[in-house]
């Protein structure tokens, strides 16, 4: 048989011609075997270590069950097509390529597609998306406005091509015809829930008054269909656009049962796109028969107050005099006035010219310049005496302001002075407060050896009297409180020490000290 070592001397010879590999070739190896063998692959786990995308915009996490875990990672491109995005604790079905991370000599897989595993998942997500939005406030009742009695252009974000515009357009025409803009949009699959938001913002988007009319209502319909199928009206971003809507917005998402979280963020819930279009419009006929039988009330009361008024005015007729009475009198004052005003304008323009030719006596050149002579002399008069006021006034200002400098120094420093001293006082009398508290408080005399007893309601014991067998009793002693309980009321016992008597000095007991010690 052959010898152990000469098997060792061939294993080490045949090692020895083994082709050496540096780390880098031998991961490449691996790397190349780990995705020729497996490729696609599509797993089922639960993400765990999940906290967002990375700055870079890749996403990286951990899919994990019972018994094994395997790294995962979503890279920026693929995350920003995703129409579920991976959440903590979610359980998921992945689809993607299995491949090793040469750095750390582990595998992972590169995730391409990712969808909730079963419709509890989703509900479950469902559920858990909707407290996060409504802590935030975005269901709130209060934010919610009220929809315009007649629009003047309604904004439809729906399949341009399916049944639900043509049912909106359908019942609007037969209610109210209204201004349609419809924006087109994808209402399921990848996509779909971005291109409904940029709906909704684009809408909010438009100036008033533009070339494109802004829409006085947005109305969002989908047709009904499955829970996955309506899944793009709850993802966040459409959410979120329904609620910063400045315009006011309907949701018709699917039919009556089916609810959505778009639905909870709108201002008014649709149960069909075609309520939805009653909802944004009311029946024209309706709406002409009440106004015409309103005008028919409004000209019949008008009528009513009409003929009142002219039943008052012909009573108020009978009542006044005639208008020759009335205007008898004062034709004959103005009879007389006219008589008499020739001569008053007559006496009139000859007083005027009489003043006029007084007054124009007083007003000859010379008389002019020697008055423009003294009002140009009092003015040099008074620019002097100004000057001097001013400049004595500023002097007189700026002595007051040096004396008031003075005083504000001096009292500034006799209220520093005050306040040091009054600190000083109060600093004192709250130490003597706090040595007059601690020589009154009872815990000094616990560290003398003495004991605080109370009662089970923390009432203290002053006398044994008080106490009865079986009683639960408190005791506090300087450093902490034991509990202790009463067995019986013992007689009073007189502890007071008696005097001390001052030892004898020899030499006998005379009761006198001596003088000479």
């Amino acid at each position: 048989m052959p010898r152990r070592s000469d098997n060792l001397n061939a294993m080490n010879e045949s090692l020895a011609n083994t082709t050496e590999l540096t780390v880098s070739e031998l991961s490449a190896q691996l790397k190349r075997t780990v995705e020729d063998a497996y490729g696609y692959v599509r797993v089922r786990g639960e993400i765990s270590g999940y906290k967002g995308p990375h700055s870079s915009g890749h996403c990286y996490f951990a899919l994990k069950d019972e018994g094994a875990k395997i790294d995962g990672v979503i890279w920026k491109g693929t995350f920003g097509r995703m129409r579920m995005k991976p959440e903590e604790g979610m359980e998921v079905i992945v689809t993607g390529r299995l491949t090793t991370y040469p750095n750390r000599s582990s595998y992972q897989i590169v995730v391409e597609t990712l969808e909730p595993a079963g419709l509890g998942a989703l509900m479950a997500l469902l559920e858990e998306r909707k407290r996060k939005l409504a802590a935030e406030g975005l269901f709130d009742e209060a934010r919610k406005q009220l929809l315009p009695f007649l629009p003047t252009v309604i904004g439809v974000v729906t399949s341009p091509t399916g049944a639900v515009i043509r049912d909106i357009l359908h019942r609007l025409a037969d209610r109210f015809p209204r201004r349609v803009l419809v924006w087109g949009v994808k209402v399921q699959g990848d996509g779909s829930a971005e291109q409904v938001a940029a709906a909704i913002n684009g809408f909010n988007a438009l100036p008033e008054g533009g070339r494109i009319p802004r829409p006085d209502l947005i109305i969002v319909a989908r047709g009904g269909g499955s829970l996955e199928d309506l899944w793009s009206f709850n993802e966040e971003i459409v959410v979120r656009a329904a609620a910063g809507s400045m315009i006011p917005l309907i949701s018709a998402v699917g039919h009556e049962t089916d609810i959505t979280l778009i639905d909870f963020a709108s201002d008014r819930r649709a149960p069909t796109p075609t309520a939805a279009a009653e909802m944004a419009v009311p029946v024209r006929a309706d709406l002409i028969a009440d106004l015409m039988n309103k005008a028919r009330r409004a000209l019949a009361c008008w009528q009513r107050a009409q003929d009142h008024r002219r039943t008052e005015l012909r009573a108020a007729i009978r009542a006044l005099p005639t208008a020759e009475n009335l205007l008898a009198i004062p034709r004959q004052r103005l009879d007389a006035a006219s008589e008499r005003l020739p001569r008053a304008l007559r006496a009139n323009a000859q007083i005027h010219h009489t003043q006029f030719s007084r007054v124009a006596g007083r007003f000859s050149p010379q008389l002019l310049r020697n008055n423009v002579e003294r009002r140009r002399e009092r003015l040099a008069a008074a620019q002097q005496r100004l000057g001097t006021a001013l400049k004595t006034y500023k002097e007189t200002q700026n002595t007051r302001i040096a004396r008031a400098r003075e005083r504000m120094t001096t009292l500034s420093e006799r209220a520093t002075r005050a306040m040091n001293n009054l600190l000083d006082s109060r600093d004192a009398r709250a130490e003597r407060a706090g040595q007059l508290l601690t020589a009154f408080s009872y815990r000094g005399v616990l560290s003398r050896g003495f004991a605080l007893v109370r009662d089970s309601t923390g009432q203290p014991v002053r006398v044994a009297s008080a106490v009865q067998p079986g009683m639960a009793l408190d005791v506090e002693f300087t450093d902490g409180r034991v509990g202790a309980t009463a067995e019986g009321v013992s007689k009073r016992v007189d502890y007071t020490p008696a005097p001390r008597r001052r030892p004898r000095k020899p030499g006998g007991d005379t009761g006198q000290g001596s003088l000479f010690g």
